[in-house]
């Protein structure tokens, strides 16, 4: 699976870490950045690059942290196409894909240890997308991707 990563300069480390965590499990990463360590630097920049890239089918799914994980996921969502979730546990990681057909998940390294986010994105990765009942759900946000008519 190709996974498009990005962070801010409170998840660069995480980021690494996840990156690392990937390949080791015979996934392919692209790596959007920050590239700057903990030099700071703007979390919008970061989760709009994973979005695109996902929107884009450039990547299968996303994977992005900042501090909280709010903020870059607000920015991921900006993106037409992309469905982030920030969570915080491996229960939310496995549904929000499930469930929500998230395809993008979102962290924040200074809420969520790390141990727990690398089981988090296992879980995510190896949930399957729901049918059923879901998919009149998914339906309905895709359709607040456009924008209204006047």
């Amino acid at each position: 699976m190709r996974l498009a990563l990005g962070a801010d300069h409170a998840g660069f480390a995480v980021k690494e870490r996840i990156a690392a965590h990937l390949i080791e499990h015979g996934h392919e990463v692209l790596d959007l950045g920050t590239t700057d360590g903990t030099t700071s630097v703007d979390y919008p920049d970061f989760g709009a690059a994973v979005g695109r890239a996902v929107a884009a089918g450039e990547a299968d799914l996303g994977i992005c942290v900042c501090g909280s994980g709010i903020g870059i996921a607000i920015a991921a969502n900006k993106v037409p196409g992309v469905r982030a979730a920030t969570v915080t546990d491996v229960t939310a990681a496995h549904l929000c894909r499930e469930h929500n057909h998230a395809n993008v998940i979102c962290f924040g390294a200074r809420l969520t240890g790390e141990a727990v986010i690398l089981e988090a994105v296992d879980a995510y990765l190896a949930a399957t997308p729901g049918g059923d009942r879901h998919l009149t759900r998914i339906a309905k946000i895709a359709a607040l991707d456009v924008p209204p008519t006047n």
